[in-house]
């Protein structure tokens, strides 16, 4: 135990808490950026609280048309109160959808195709982890509903009014635990699936790549782009679903080494607003907004056919 009191651990660990901050910082800045959202519209999915609510924020103050597509009225009307406030942009909405629904899904799109005339950017942002083992009432295990099905739907639903809006972009936000996941087409609806630790949600998160990959195909020469992106070990609110002991252990080191949900909103909004990723399409980018290679699953071109039409057929059911 001497050697946790002696001044040299101190100094180090102070050290090392400087240095792990620094290099945990976006190589771009969306401060710096002068990208102006007027006359834009966009949506972003679970708003009200975490990455999505920066990521919103960031598009109002840039002067853009903002929906917050959120599932909670309240928290989402807290959001919208904050947001309006910060930026002092009114042209910013509330619309009520639980991703986890399909039919919540169809019923907010089809609100969205009669109100808005564009929609130029979607960010994909809604996400659980921990979930317990559950189906929805579509017959679907609940955090793959939430976090591919759902937003898989959503932005089929959407495409025509993208295109016809273009330019526009579709930003999913995956995770670095794709390299993780596994793919078995089983696991859609709950079956040979472990829900230890974060195991559903590594797959659900290699999904969301392989499927946005084969959009970006499918959508060339559109003008409407589709990208994933990695926002980092964040402190959010993804974690609430754990045991207590797993978040006390992730709240307290995430305190000192994880990002911000300002921090880990950086990256989504470079692949929504940046001026360098126009007519940029199906690629896969880094926490520090770096262009990477995702897992060779998620590279698998036969496969992304494969999921996005299984995907396809699950959701056309409903």
């Amino acid at each position: 135990m001497d050697i946790l009191c002696h001044p040299l651990w101190a100094v180090s660990t102070v050290l090392l808490y400087v240095v792990v901050r620094l290099q945990r910082r976006a190589r771009w800045d969306p401060k710096a950026c002068a990208v102006s959202l007027t006359g834009k519209t966009a949506i972003v999915t679970g708003a009200n609280t975490g990455i999505g609510k920066f990521i919103a924020l960031d598009f109002a103050r840039r002067g853009g048309r903002v929906i917050l597509a959120c599932r909670s009225e309240s928290r989402g009307s807290a959001a919208l109160n904050e947001i309006k406030q910060i930026t002092g942009n009114e042209d910013v909405h509330l619309r009520l959808v639980d991703v986890s629904s399909m039919d919540s899904v169809r019923e907010f799109a089809k609100r969205i195709l009669e109100e808005e005339k564009a929609l130029h950017i979607l960010v994909n942002n809604a996400g659980v982890s921990g979930l317990p083992k559950q189906l929805t009432k579509d017959g679907f295990e609940a955090s793959f509903a939430t976090n591919h099905l759902g937003p898989f739907l959503l932005t089929n639903l959407l495409l025509d009014l993208m295109k016809r809006s273009a330019s526009a972009r579709i930003v999913t936000i995956s995770s670095i635990n794709h390299t993780k996941g596994q793919v078995n087409f089983s696991h859609f609806h709950g079956e040979n699936l472990s829900h230890r630790m974060d195991q559903v949600y590594n797959h659900t998160k290699l999904h969301n790549i392989i499927c946005t990959n084969e959009l970006a195909r499918r959508l060339r020469d559109t003008g409407v782009t589709a990208n994933s992106v990695h926002p980092g070990i964040v402190m959010t609110e993804v974690m609430r679903h754990y045991p207590f002991w797993i978040r006390y252990i992730f709240n307290l080191i995430g305190f000192f080494f994880f990002k911000s949900p300002e921090d880990g909103a950086v990256s989504p909004i470079y692949c929504a607003v940046a001026e360098e990723l126009e007519g940029v399409t199906g690629k896969y980018f880094d926490s520090d907004c770096s262009l990477i290679l995702p897992a060779p699953l998620a590279r698998d071109a036969a496969l992304a056919v494969k999921d996005f039409e299984i995907c396809e057929r699950l959701t056309s059911k409903l």
